[in-house]
């Protein structure tokens, strides 16, 4: 039972990456900076799907989802962040600091999801490659999107629920560049016995659930690609799997080392910089992987400045 005198609070501040002012004046540029070429490469890969009638198959489907969800996660967060590197007093109000987290929450882990859907698009395209259209049906990919977006949403919806629940009794400074889960219950002045069930629960469903397809997924494209007696069609094989590659290693890779890393080694420092790189980093290399390693893309890229 909770006490009768705990309490909520109206605002949280937020302690940020550094207090020195020169710091935060060169991460409002970096940060601001990094912002924008998100903004321009995702916002630039939707518009290329959109109207170039060759990148209108499954795989670019889920690019474009995957696009939209990095532009929606990274607005969740650093324009906040960019404010607050100007200003000498950091809040953000009770209601604010729910929405960002339930957003945050769900963008995050909506782009898990996809990428496990992405992950089962490769294996369809390398290991059984005549069936390609007939199973990677239009409808079978607005399922898998659905699907994706329907459980980000409900599965953040939970976490933030049992999370902005929680007393403070009157603290409300927090560690960290934004409100995140973990820095949330750290502030709790009562028992969180039930959130860190959520906490676990939420892992399973989000990461280790699509981690596991991906690495089933890519365990059969790789024997797939062992099999392919030319050199050639191994790197044709691989190629088409190489940009999701990328991107699956270094979000799960983050992810799943953060998440084995005992709570007795985490640090309030370690999980800003695990925030900042989901929310600065990863949202702006997406579209520059795809970019480069893809021919399509870049054909239709090419189309696009020709006729300007």
């Amino acid at each position: 039972m909770w006490r009768e005198n705990v309490s909520w609070v109206s605002e949280f501040v937020l302690m940020g990456l550094s207090s020195d002012k020169h710091i935060q004046a060169g991460l409002f540029v970096l940060f601001g900076a990094t912002y924008l070429l998100t903004l321009l490469g995702n916002g630039l890969i939707v518009v290329l799907i959109a109207l170039d009638p060759r990148l209108h198959l499954p795989m670019y489907f889920f690019l474009c989802h995957l696009s939209v969800v990095d532009i929606c996660y990274t607005s969740s967060g650093v324009p906040q962040m960019l404010a607050h590197f100007l200003m000498e007093r950091k809040t953000i109000s009770f209601a604010l600091c729910g929405t960002q987290h339930f957003f945050a929450l769900a963008l995050g882990g909506t782009e898990f999801l996809l990428l496990a859907a992405m992950a089962y698009d490769r294996y369809v395209a390398v290991c059984v490659p005549l069936r390609y259209t007939v199973v990677m049906s239009p409808r079978l990919c607005m399922v898998l999107a659905g699907v994706s977006w329907l459980v980000g949403v409900v599965n953040s919806a939970v976490e933030t629920a049992v999370t902005m629940r929680l007393p403070t009794c009157g603290h409300n400074v927090l560690n960290h560049v934004a409100c995140e889960t973990l820095a949330l219950v750290r502030l709790a002045c009562v028992d969180v016995t039930l959130n860190q069930v959520v906490i676990l629960a939420s892992s399973v469903v989000v990461l280790l659930v699509p981690c596991c397809l991906v690495s089933l997924s890519y365990a059969h494209i790789v024997a797939a690609i062992l099999k392919i007696r030319s050199t050639q069609g191994r790197r044709k094989a691989f190629g088409t799997c190489a940009s999701h590659l990328t991107v699956v290693s270094m979000s799960y890779g983050m992810a799943l080392f953060t998440h084995m890393e005992p709570p007795s080694t985490a640090s309030a420092e370690q999980d800003k910089l695990v925030v900042v790189f989901y929310a600065v980093v990863t949202p702006m290399l997406n579209p520059l992987i795809y970019s480069l390693r893809n021919k399509d893309v870049k054909a239709a890229l090419s189309q696009v400045l020709m006729k300007n």
